[in-house]
C-alpha cells in the first residue's frame, strides 16, 4: 500500500495559481488511480479531480474545468495538481488520495489518504 504526502499549498489572490504535489512511497504507484479531494469548512470533502493509474483518463469537477489540471510522473510516484484562476471558493484542505481498485472517477473508491494542504484564496 502507498503512503502519500502534499505539499506546495498557501496563500495566493484571487486570480493567482498554486501547483500542488503528492510524493508517494511504495513501488506500486502506478498501478492507482489517483484523486484529488477538497474539504471547505463545514462542508463535506469533495473529488476535485482524477487521473487513471495510465494518466491517459482524467476527470475534473465542473467548477474547476478549464482551470485545473491533474497529472501523473509515475517514474517520480508523484501526481500533480496545477490550479489557475484561484477563486476565494477555492478555500479549502486539499488531499491526495489513492485509489487501488474501480473506476477513478468515483470518490467511494478512494482508500488511501494523505494528511491534507492548506489552499488559502484571498479575495
Amino acid at each position: 500500500q502507498v503512503q502519500l504526502v502534499e505539499s506546495g499549498g498557501g496563500l495566493v489572490q484571487a486570480g493567482g495559481s498554486l501547483r500542488l504535489s503528492c510524493a508517494a512511497s511504495g513501488r506500486t504507484f502506478s498501478r492507482y488511480a489517483m484523486g484529488w479531494f477538497r474539504q471547505a469548512p463545514g462542508k463535506e470533502r469533495d473529488l476535485v479531480a482524477a487521473i487513471s493509474w495510465t494518466g491517459g483518463s482524467t476527470y475534473y469537477t465542473d467548477s474547476v474545468k478549464g482551470r485545473f489540471t491533474i497529472s501523473r510522473d509515475n517514474a517520480k510516484n508523484t501526481v500533480y495538481l496545477q490550479m489557475n484562476s484561484l477563486k476565494p471558493e477555492d478555500t479549502a484542505v486539499y488531499y491526495c488520495a489513492a485509489s487501488g481498485y474501480g473506476s477513478y472517477a468515483d470518490p467511494n473508491r478512494y482508500n488511501v489518504w494523505g494528511q491534507g494542504t492548506q489552499v488559502t484564496v484571498s479575495s
